[in-house]
């Protein structure tokens, strides 16, 4: 088996629609397209939950919580909580690509005049099966966040 077969073999295990081009790219051009990508689908997964997992944290809310209150009356205004899950969805889904845009341009958020140069950044680092660093930056994650949406959310309310 060469290094694509395994790659694209990898692809298809996490749901890549395209596996064979991520696995090629990654093979040809040295991007950690596998890392990138299992990365994303963890992000989206967790955007997904506000939509699959509705019914339970809309409940939640209107017990106790700081947007207790909002839920509820939403609900009493009739908004169901599939339809509540696919507002929270969106609003996850933005703040991941807000945070992935953030993290390749540190200074794009909101920095006290006379500070810029002087901050840290930051960086996301592949590392090997093994835990070991391999050298490789997970960058422009903002770009592919769109592209790696499942084509239905997992467990999704309909």
């Amino acid at each position: 088996m060469t290094d694509i077969d395994e790659l694209t073999g990898l692809f298809e295990a996490l749901g890549a629609d395209d596996a064979s081009g991520w696995a090629e790219s990654e093979a040809e051009e040295g991007i950690p397209q596998l890392a990138r990508f299992r990365f994303l689908r963890m992000v989206w997964q967790d955007i997904d939950a506000w939509s699959s997992a509705a019914p339970h944290w809309v409940e939640a809310y209107r017990k106790e919580g700081l947007a207790g209150g909002a839920v509820e009356r939403a609900v009493r205004l009739g908004l169901t909580p599939a339809e509540l899950g696919e507002i929270a969805r969106e609003i996850a889904r933005e703040t991941a690509f807000a945070l992935l845009q953030g993290m390749d341009d540190p200074d794009r958020g909101d920095v006290p005049p006379g500070t810029g140069g002087h901050l840290p950044g930051w960086r996301l680092a592949e590392l090997s099966p093994r835990g070991e660093p391999t050298g490789r930056t997970l960058g422009a994650l903002h770009e592919d966040l769109n592209e790696t949406e499942p084509q239905s959310p997992a467990g999704g309310v309909v």
